[in-house]
């Protein structure tokens, strides 16, 4: 079995990108399930109901969230009946939406799939290793794998995640940072595991935004109105080979393609 998972979409660029390189790694791989992490896919903070549509006509099966999910309101209301669109689950009680859901993948097997966020340098949240915990409890046997998007800035509390996962998920894949890693592997229980992906969007840019901006910001100080670079593109993601008789990951592969 072959799951890709894309890095955070960065606005109409990123899309661009999923349009352009999706269907292409789809034949060549046999993808049996796409998930990306799509919080900044409108204009670089959150999605709409309309950009999601559009992604799934590319492709995407679903979408992972993180810190901007609540940045376009409608979605307030379209992320309860969208069970394609999962936020972090470690957010306080009361939010809309779920931080998991299980669905169904082309060769037939079951995919649970969890969007937790971090807390350092983040804003407050639940613990995410608890959180995970008890999510791995109420999933049960409901599904056949079990796949991560742990959406932190700090490079500790991933690799922490990881190992504290570490043969109970089939993969614990970092986001938010949008910036890929080389520290892909299989962790010795058979969990696939990247601190970051990286990010889907404008190549020529600061993590996304256009460059100018973001160096006036770190030179002068002052406050900013970042906006997405309009620039030519790169696709972050990974592909994983998963053994289909264990739920475990076989084989984590990057994937970095310029425009």
């Amino acid at each position: 079995m072959r799951i890709l998972m894309i890095g955070d979409i960065v606005g109409r660029n990123g899309c661009r990108a999923v349009k352009e390189c999706l269907p292409d790694l789809k034949l060549d791989f046999a993808l049996d399930f796409v998930v990306a992490n799509g919080e900044n896919a409108a204009g670089g903070k959150g999605i709409t109901k309309t950009i999601a549509k559009e992604l799934f006509a590319y492709g995407v099966d679903m979408f992972t969230m993180g810190n901007h999910v609540w940045h376009k309101k409608e979605l307030f209301d379209y992320i309860g009946r969208e069970k394609r669109i999962i936020r972090p689950a470690n957010f306080p009680p009361g939010n809309p939406g779920s931080g998991y859901n299980i669905y169904v993948a082309n060769n037939g097997m079951k995919v649970a799939v969890i969007n937790l966020i971090g807390r350092v340098f983040m804003a407050a949240a639940d613990c995410p290793f608890r959180k995970a915990d008890q999510l791995l409890e109420e999933i049960g046997n409901k599904s056949d794998l079990i796949l991560v998007d742990f959406h932190a800035e700090a490079t500790s509390e991933k690799v922490a995640m990881g190992w504290h996962l570490d043969g109970l998920v089939t993969a614990v894949i970092g986001t938010h940072t949008h910036t890929q890693t080389a520290d892909e592997r299989i962790l010795p229980k058979g969990t696939a595991y990247i601190t970051d992906m990286g990010m889907t969007g404008p190549r020529d840019s600061v993590i996304g935004v256009k460059t100018e901006i973001a160096l006036r910001k770190f030179i002068t100080g002052l406050p900013q109105r970042f906006q997405v670079a309009d620039t030519s593109y790169q696709f972050n993601a990974v592909l994983i080979n998963i053994d289909e008789d264990t739920g475990q990951a076989t084989e984590i592969t990057r994937i970095f393609n310029v425009e």
